[in-house]
């Protein structure tokens, strides 16, 4: 990766502080406010294994926890 000089750097902050980027406008149109209830946070070892058993099989970390939630249901009933 090139490196800048001091003077495009210095551009490149002007242009930063004069123009700043916009973030969506509303605070709830993005990924994380529109999930933000259905986010959950594992400890190391859940996720390690997680990963792995999803790379094993092929599957994302989403579908295995929709099957073990559904079989834990079913399990139930």
């Amino acid at each position: 990766m090139a490196e800048m000089t001091e003077a495009e750097a210095d551009a490149l902050d002007e242009l930063w502080t004069k123009t700043t980027p916009k973030v969506s406008g509303d605070g709830t149109s993005g990924f994380f406010m529109k999930h933000k209830g259905n986010l959950v946070v594992l400890d190391d070892l859940s996720a390690a294994w997680l990963r792995a058993r999803s790379d094993a099989l092929h599957k994302t970390p989403t579908e295995l926890i929709g099957e073990m939630v559904r079989e834990k249901i079913a399990a139930l009933g």
